[in-house]
């Protein structure tokens, strides 16, 4: 199986990157194909510019655009790490989903609605978040947060979402806590490939 595993955190000490080499491990090791879009070390950006919709609609996808486009294309499962700031994801993967999630490559608007053209890919969420899951779900963001990625990115475009598993408290929890949620990882990647 062929996977792009599509990274935004910019420290490379961090939690997230501890994530992403237990996934990118896991799946080499079952003998999957793994390519890593490291969105801040490709200084990827995420700004969806006016000269972005002139050259869509010329039909001229930006280069670093099609870049991007052509690892999704290739890959049979993509899967998204990131850490939740302000309830949503980092303006960098946000800004790579506005871009290279683009209209005629993502999706279209078709006469029966909308044609999802990712439709046989999988998808796999990981996120850390500061807070607790409780303080999150008690004003109902929890919630927000998965169908905003899961159903609003993922589903509309085709993808279908294996699972979307938050990482909780993660700056405040000790280290033994942080060794068992990379076994969690370890578990989501085996349930899911």
């Amino acid at each position: 199986m062929k996977h792009v595993i599509v990274y935004a955190h910019p420290n490379p000490e961090s939690f997230n990157h501890a994530i992403l080499e237990t996934v990118k491990s896991e799946l080499e090791e079952k003998g999957h194909e793994v390519r890593v879009r490291d969105l801040y070390e490709l200084s990827f950006n995420p700004v969806l510019s006016a000269s972005d919709f002139i050259s869509f609609s010329q039909g001229n996808t930006p280069e670093d655009i099609k870049e991007e486009q052509e690892h999704i294309s290739w890959a049979d499962s993509i899967t998204f790490i990131y850490p939740v700031w302000w309830a949503g994801l980092p303006a960098i993967l946000k800004g790579y989903v506005d871009r290279v999630f683009s209209h005629g490559f993502a999706y279209a608007y078709g006469e029966n609605g909308i044609e999802k053209l990712l439709s046989g890919k999988k998808g796999l969420l990981l996120s850390t978040m500061g807070n607790t899951k409780e303080a999150y779900t008690a004003g109902g963001m929890f919630d927000a947060m998965k169908k905003t990625a899961d159903v609003g990115i993922f589903e509309f475009t085709g993808i279908e979402t294996i699972e979307h598993t938050f990482y909780t408290s993660v700056p405040s929890v000790d280290d033994g806590v942080r060794k068992q949620y990379l076994e969690e990882v370890k578990d989501v990647v085996n349930r899911a490939f």
